[in-house]
Formats: structure tokens, C-alpha cells, sequence
């Protein structure tokens, strides 16, 4: 199992439109065919020292293998995905893990 976790801050976190066209691009991702799994969500209300709520968006993909991963990056719908939405965001961290 290979997990792709993807942390997203808008550039204008203040923008209602912002965050929700990083969300309707985000949605667009479901049409990739690679994974097992995807979720997109935002903070939860949960705060303890230990959790970083600072993002606006999450995307967490589940995957069979690297090499799925490895085709997920260069699917066009990904690829369009960035090509049209980064404009949206200051910064992206990115974690993936394996089992």
C-alpha cells in the first residue's frame, strides 16, 4: 500500500471563491482511475499541541503500489489539476508513506 497525503494553503485563505475552486478542482481528481481510495476534507475542530490545523484543504489518496502513484502523477487529469489550480495556493507539503 503506498499513501499520498497532500496539504494545501491558499494563497488568499480569506477568499470564499479561492477555497472553493481548490475544492472543485480538487473533486476533479476523483476521475483518475489509479487509486483504491481519496478523501478531501479540510481541519478538522480537533486542537491539541500535536495537530497542525494551519492547512485549508487535505488530499489523501490510497494507492496498491508506487508504480500506481507513479502513473496518478502523469494522468492528464492531475496534470490539468495543477496546470489550473495552483494559482490557488502558497504552499503544498506532501507525505507520502508506505506499508
Amino acid at each position: 500500500m503506498f499513501v499520498h497525503t497532500v496539504y494545501f494553503w491558499l494563497n488568499n485563505p480569506e477568499s470564499d471563491a479561492d477555497r472553493q475552486a481548490l475544492r472543485d478542482g480538487l473533486e476533479t481528481l476523483r476521475g483518475i482511475k489509479h487509486f483504491d481510495a481519496l478523501y478531501i476534507g479540510k481541519p478538522a475542530e480537533t486542537r491539541r499541541p500535536v495537530i497542525d490545523h494551519s492547512y485549508d484543504w487535505s488530499l489523501t489518496y490510497v494507492f496498491r503500489d508506487k508504480a500506481a502513484h507513479d502513473a496518478y502523477q502523469e494522468d492528464p487529469i492531475h496534470l490539468k489539476f495543477v496546470e489550473t489550480c495552483a494559482r490557488y495556493w502558497q504552499r503544498v507539503v506532501v507525505y507520502d508513506a508506505v506499508e
